[in-house]
């Protein structure tokens, strides 16, 4: 965990030095290296195996390997003086209070003045952690919790202890959030705080009651995620991910430190569920650490494989049919995740008698730590959505179920509701929050007994907000012009995963033309609120088009989206597009199009369209050729092979970027596009790059001219494409799309290598894509990613 912290810091561009215990005895390999426990790289050899698993880690906790680069690595005993120019400590060493507290007087001895010292444990009283301590070093000192992974989980729970300075929890606090990206939980110093406390005991319930009613762990984990609002790990998933072992421990000790929580204990000394657990724990069973536990790991004609471990016999078993319910089928099809869960515990079988259970138990122990673990409902659903990835917290949910209607059923089947919940009720305020359309403006405060007001951050942009207060300006079925204020307006998309369709680009081209003479207008941002930006072209009127052969449609779509990218390119305002999550195919073809890129760092981005059996032609391949090829063949006597090879090989094998520091280096992101941490700030900061560039006088760029290289390279790269496919990598139709692409990135059968005007290849990118499309095998490939969402090898 703590060379994944490092990774994050160093993903913020921090410096970091991570340390670790000395080894106390030689491995076998370096006593055959004629090491000892003196040497440096022995001494190191902890701290070194934690940075290289974080390295090797699956999802990859740094966003590019080259960020590694920002971690120094060191032990405890030869590098403990670098605490004293650190400016922040965080400790994230075993869960052990002697141990802790051991190490926090070393560091109180050698920290400065000014460093902060902060602890990542899970459960251990922070009060405890400092206990003997100066007050100085208290005045520096709290609880900072990060959720694992860290790069991904985006909850950072701070507890501070009551000497904590202000200043110390305002900056530390600041600097997670705009640095970090993270959502900053402010926790009372109780056991577990609040998202391990909620979790915990939540998990132990739905073990018990699963066990009870004689679930199997198919039908659990069908039931308990996406269908829920929980990722597709859902429970047995995440139960082998945690590690069972940790789950044990963190059980027994929460149970040791709530003996007062008669609620929690009920289920957390459950002898079904604990005797399971532990059973497991006690035959090596631990999870996905040795791929054994509710799920095994297993390779079975050349395809990893999962066995479910039957709860009864307690033997893996080979998979059956997916288990299937009517409740799930009427709910998976609700793309709001609060609906989805009111359809779901609304069905009459027995997916949805478990979601009911879970939900109700949810409600139910969430509002009974009111006021123990937290003063107000927006924290706790706040550390359930970021600590765990549901879609909805528990108050929340609770609103939309209707809190009276659904007080009421819990009450039928047994759940307690709060008697600060039922005074709530009974006061005549029938929601734990107060809204102003879908945007939550204040929280019920149960000691206030009346409802506490939001802070209004002005320079927040929120879409809905704006839209809520009338700042649409249009609107179609696939898009919205919205104003931000201060001269900058918005196209927001709203397809189904904001795929690219006519609607889309007609407000875009629509967008351009109101505001290129509007003095009023100084810039445009093309972004939203959802997860992806867009997963590119709406691949069904490709298909559509293709098989029913209205070619003339097909080339007026591709023509049409050339022109708007250009368009974007060249116009004389700055276009700021604004991406996070997926932004696939015509998705990566528009980010590299705009005047800049403000980019979420989760960004996953790529020219995929060779995986459905076509080339990028929204003026991607063009745009790749001038980004990779032509900056190196400005210099005389270049040999362009190693740049057509490094872009054949990122998009004639549908390369996608796993961050957007990767994506700069893919070169979809050039060097003047920014990367922002903070999901919510993603608008706010593209709104203020617009206006930077309008009032430091933006000027488009020149038409630039695009290198072409050539009959000669295009007859090398023919012969790699026969390489791949006679060595077996690469399927025969792959090597038919592959020379098409490769005809494009070379402007074709030209005799000699020269400078073309980018519409030259534009035409090209158009009449390859068409040919293609005419393909049996591509319209395979298209229809099997329709159907499946994933590529098909034919």
């Amino acid at each position: 965990m703590g060379a994944a912290i490092a990774a994050h810091l160093a993903n913020a561009g921090t410096r970091v030095t991570l340390l670790d215990i000395v080894p106390r005895e030689l491995m076998e390999k370096e006593e055959k290296g004629g090491l000892t426990l003196k040497d440096k790289v022995v001494r190191n050899r902890i701290v070194q195996m934690g940075l290289d698993a974080a390295l090797k880690s699956r999802p990859a906790s740094f966003v590019t390997q080259e960020h590694a680069a920002l971690v120094s690595v060191g032990n405890l005993e030869d590098d403990f003086e670098v605490i004293a120019e650190a400016d922040w400590v965080i400790e994230v060493i075993i869960e052990n209070l002697k141990i802790k507290q051991d190490l926090m007087a070393r560091i109180d001895d050698m920290r400065g003045e000014r460093t902060i010292v902060s602890s990542n444990t899970s459960g251990i009283p922070i009060k405890a952690i400092a206990e003997g301590r100066l007050d100085e070093f208290k005045a520096h000192f709290l609880g900072t919790h990060f959720f694992n992974p860290p790069r991904y989980l985006k909850l950072f729970e701070v507890i501070p202890l009551v000497e904590t300075k202000a200043e110390v929890l305002e900056a530390l606090s600041g600097f997670a959030e705009k640095r970090l990206g993270k959502g900053i939980v402010m926790c009372k110093d109780t056991p577990n705080f609040i998202a391990n406390r909620i979790g915990s005991v939540t998990g132990a319930f739905a073990l018990d009651y699963i066990l009870e009613h004689g679930y199997t762990v198919p039908e659990v984990d069908a039931i308990t995620g996406p269908a829920m609002g929980r990722p597709k790990t859902a429970t047995f998933r995440l139960l082998d991910l945690v590690g069972i072992d940790v789950a044990n421990h963190v059980r027994s000790n929460l149970a040791e430190a709530i003996p007062h929580d008669a609620a929690a204990l009920k289920v957390l000394n459950s002898e079904k569920a604990n005797s399971l657990t532990e059973g497991l724990q006690e035959k090596g069973w631990l999870g996905n650490k040795n791929k054994t536990g509710f799920y095994k790991q297993v390779r079975q004609n050349g395809k990893k494989e999962f066995l479910p471990l039957n709860l009864k016999t307690l033997e893996h078993e080979a998979p059956g049919e997916k288990p299937r319910f009517d409740s799930i089928g009427k709910a998976r099809k609700i793309d709001d995740p609060v609906e989805r869960i009111k359809t779901l515990i609304a069905g009459d079988d027995r997916a949805a008698q478990l979601a009911r259970a879970l939900t109700f138990n949810g409600l139910s122990y969430a509002a009974q730590v009111i006021p123990e673990i937290a003063d107000t409902p927006d924290l706790i659903d706040n550390a359930v959505r970021w600590g765990f990835m549901h879609e909805s917290g528990p108050f929340a949910t609770w609103d939309a179920l209707g809190v009276a209607g659904a007080a009421e059923e819990m009450q039928a089947e047994g759940y307690v509701v709060a008697d600060w919940v039922q005074e709530m009720l009974a006061a005549g305020k029938p929601t734990f929050y107060q809204y102003d359309g879908s945007r939550k403006t204040a929280v019920y405060d149960p000691a206030k007994k009346d409802y506490k007001q939001f802070e209004e951050l002005p320079q927040r942009v929120s879409l809905q907000a704006a839209k809520d207060s009338g700042k649409v300006i249009s609107k179609n079925t696939g898009a919205t012009l919205i104003d931000l204020g201060d001269g900058i307006v918005n196209v927001e998309f709203h397809t189904k995963m904001n795929a690219l369709d006519a609607d889309i680009i007609g407000m875009l081209d629509e967008t351009l033309d109101k505001i290129e003479d509007d003095g009023d207008v100084q810039g445009l941002v093309v972004g939203n609120e959802a997860d992806n930006f867009s997963a590119g072209a709406n691949l069904m009127l490709v298909l559509l088009g293709a098989q029913s052969e209205q070619w003339d449609q097909l080339i007026d779509a591709v023509r049409t989206l050339q022109n708007l990218h250009q368009r974007m390119r060249y116009f004389p305002k700055p276009v700021v597009i604004a991406p996070a999550g997926l932004a696939l195919g015509g998705g990566c073809e528009m980010i590299m199009h705009g005047s800049r890129v403000v980019a979420h760092s989760e960004l996953y981005t790529g020219l995929v369209e060779v995986g459905a059996g076509v080339i990028p032609a929204g003026a991607g391949t063009k745009e790749m050729m001038r980004r990779i090829i032509n900056p190196s063949m400005r210099t005389e006597n270049t040999d362009a092979l190693p740049f057509l090879e490094k872009m054949f090989y990122q998009v004639g094998q549908a390369k996608v970027a796993t961050s957007a520091e990767e994506a700069r280096q893919f070169r979809i992101l050039g060097e003047k596009d920014r990367v922002v941490m903070h999901r919510d700030h993603l608008l706010s900061e593209a709104k203020r790059e617009a206006l930077y560039m309008a009032e430091s006088g933006y000027v488009p760029p020149m038409p630039e001219k695009i290198y072409a290289s050539g009959r000669d390279m295009l007859a090398a790269l023919r012969v790699g494409i026969y390489m791949f496919k006679e060595g077996g990598y690469i399927s025969e139709y792959d090597a038919f799309v592959g020379e098409k692409l490769a005809y494009v990135m070379t402007g074709g059968e030209l005799s000699s290598p020269g400078w073309v005007d980018e519409q030259y290849i534009l035409d090209l990118e158009c009449e390859t894509f068409l040919s293609l499309c005419g393909q049996e095998k591509t319209q395979q490939r298209i229809a099997h990613i329709l159907n499946t969402g994933k590529p098909l090898r034919n």
